[in-house]
């Protein structure tokens, strides 16, 4: 006797195809799980018009036939007739939600191209029609070339005629699956779109302006386009918009260390104030309104829904390069901070991918090397135009973020090719709508950003800021001595060492000092260099004023331009080194990070730095 047909119920999460399973069978239910994982098997029996019986499975919720779960793996594998314990269905029924159709149909082109017997029920018709939604389910049918039936499942609405339509499927012969589906996301979303498109009767102003800007934010060539022009406003904005600000808060640290030291008698209590607490804490504090402005710039894209937007548009870009598309997130993550970024890749489930993603995460430019960016290019970088509205120091800024990109995305094709080698997994993902962004959002989201920038002032940066002004104002030259005071402290020997190892990239002396309090937060890198000058020259005023004159001093634009590219790459973080060993579990692979980070921040600015000698620059 053969067995009764077996159908599949698959379909994206939240598409009610739960609710489905449970009108269609009612209480001749049964679970179990399937041999060898701890996915539950969902079955039940029901009853097609002919009379014959039919089991149906409700196979785990997925969004492409390239898993990233267990879960999804055990839909892949029934579907493919490859899961132990499992035959292959007879028939598919893939549930797709009706309000959401241009992000569901993606997953069900790719189970029309599997060839076996399929039915899609278009679910949840009511809830689309209620917010001025309505389709036209016969040109989808005939869009798609499979049958299609408008179902309503927790009103039992449309049950009979997607019997009816399974009925006549069933009858067919099903042939074994085939391998040659679809995996290109950009592509199914592409041709998802046409057909959400196509088959529309009615909808609403807002649903018509998303597709509107889709049709230029996703495009192949448009899309990448903005996604380019957006960034490069943004670092335009972070010098042009923060010019009067910053102007304001040097002046009033610039007040700050003169009443303090017109206050205070000279001695160790007054040098500390005015040469370490002053001039170091407050050369970082300069930069609070540029990194406002940058994460404005970033609240406003993720608030208009527009971030998912540059998601989709990177995911095939970093498919090629070997990164799993669920990278996109943590990547994104660490341009804040690569602590959190480095954390967020728990939700990557293959570990070669997850490891690739920890060890390129600390080339993104996180928020702590703006500091380090904006006073080098402040002071060494001409001031002017190079374009209509195009500032020379703005796009050297976009440029270096640029680099860390490249640099993450070369560093991951070698390591996708050797230590970490694997086969890359494809993700999809929802479209939210374009929406305004809340002010009082985008104000609360800033707030939080100044809040923990002036709390790591507050704290890493002020507690490595005193020691070392204790280092570089101990022990003090003799009386007459022709030994500067900075190169005579213990700071100053050990600077003078570790500029023996970095003279060959260009690094002086200062840049050596800067190095390694550097590597409690990058921007102590800025608050040591004010520290550095303030000890040599305590008559300078506090402020970034008084590190842009030295800075144009002291140091070369080759050097300072080698400088810049050791803080693309280096790893110059101990948060970072540390959360790695943890999400590692071990000391392996943050020392591979190490070394490799290094050592090409190493050989770049070296590169950097003779290729600008030998350019006359």
């Amino acid at each position: 006797m053969n067995p009764a047909p077996l159908v599949a119920l698959v379909g994206n999460p939240n598409a009610g195809k739960s609710a489905l399973f449970n009108a269609l069978t009612g209480a001749r239910q049964k679970v179990g799980n399937y041999p060898g994982v701890t996915v539950e098997r969902h079955s039940g029996r029901m009853a097609l018009p002919d009379g014959r019986p039919v089991e149906l499975i409700d196979l785990p919720g997925t969004y492409s036939l390239d898993p990233s779960s267990p879960d999804e793996q055990v839909t892949r594998d029934v579907l493919f007739g490859r899961q132990a314990g499992e035959r292959l269905p007879d028939a598919i029924v893939t549930v797709v939600d009706a309000s959401n159709l241009d992000n569901h149909l993606r997953f069900t082109l790719q189970l029309i191209a599997l060839g076996l017997p399929i039915v899609v029920a278009l679910n949840m018709v009511d809830l689309a029609e209620r917010d001025g939604l309505t389709l036209d389910p016969e040109k989808l049918e005939r869009e798609l070339g499979v049958p299609v039936v408008p179902t309503v499942a927790v009103r039992r609405r449309g049950l009979d005629q997607l019997k009816d339509r399974l009925a006549e499927v069933t009858r067919t012969a099903k042939a074994p699956p085939r391998s040659d589906v679809p995996h290109d996301i950009t592509l199914l979303q592409r041709r998802a779109r046409q057909i959400a498109t196509a088959v529309t009767v009615s909808e609403t102003a807002a649903r018509r302006w998303t597709h509107r800007l889709d049709a230029v934010a996703l495009h192949p060539v448009s899309g990448p386009i903005l996604l380019l022009a957006l960034l490069f406003v943004m670092f335009q904005a972070v010098f042009a918009w923060s010019e009067a600000p910053i102007g304001w808060i040097e002046a009033g640290m610039a007040w700050l260390g003169g009443a303090v030291g017109d206050a205070l008698p000279q001695g160790l209590l007054r040098s500390m104030l005015v040469d370490g607490v002053i001039a170091g804490v407050g050369a970082v504090i300069v930069f609070l309104p540029q990194i406002l402005i940058l994460f404005g710039f970033i609240l406003v894209l993720e608030a208009t829904g527009y971030m998912v937007r540059a998601a989709f548009l990177m995911d095939r870009l970093m498919a090629g390069v070997g990164l799993s598309g669920r990278a996109f997130i943590p990547l994104l993550s660490s341009f804040a901070c690569a602590v959190p970024g480095i954390m967020a890749t728990r939700t990557i489930s293959d570990d070669k991918d997850r490891l690739t993603t920890i060890l390129i995460a600390p080339m993104m430019t996180c928020s702590a090397r703006l500091p380090v960016y904006t006073i080098i290019i402040g002071a060494l970088i001409p001031d002017r135009t190079v374009g209509p509205g195009i500032g020379l120091q703005g796009l050297i800024l976009f440029a270096l973020y640029i680099l860390g990109i490249a640099g993450a995305f070369i560093a991951a094709m070698v390591l996708r090719r050797t230590v970490t080698k694997g086969a890359t997994s494809g993700f999809m993902m929802e479209m939210p709508k374009y929406q305004m962004p809340r002010l009082r959002d985008i104000g609360l989201g800033l707030w939080q950003r100044a809040e923990i920038f002036l709390k790591r002032a507050g704290t890493i940066i002020l507690v490595t800021t005193i020691v070392l002004w204790a280092l570089l104002s101990f022990p003090k030259p003799p009386e007459g001595s022709a030994v500067s005071p900075v190169d005579y402290s213990v700071a100053g020997r050990i600077g003078n060492g570790l500029q023996t190892i970095v003279a060959p990239i260009g690094f002086n002396r200062d840049m050596a000092l800067a190095l390694i309090p550097a590597m409690a937060a990058r921007e102590v890198a800025v608050a040591a260099i004010g520290t550095v000058y303030a000890v040599d020259n305590p008559d300078d005023a506090a402020g970034e004023a008084s590190i842009r004159d030295n800075l144009q001093a002291h140091w070369s634009l080759p050097s300072a331009l080698a400088f810049l590219m050791w803080f693309v790459f280096a790893p110059q973080c101990i948060s970072t080194i540390a959360v790695t060993r943890r999400e590692t579990n071990g000391w392996k692979w943050p020392l591979f990070m190490l070394g490799y980070l290094f050592g090409i921040a190493y050989i770049s600015a070296g590169i950097t730095y003779w290729t600008a000698v030998a350019l006359g620059l």
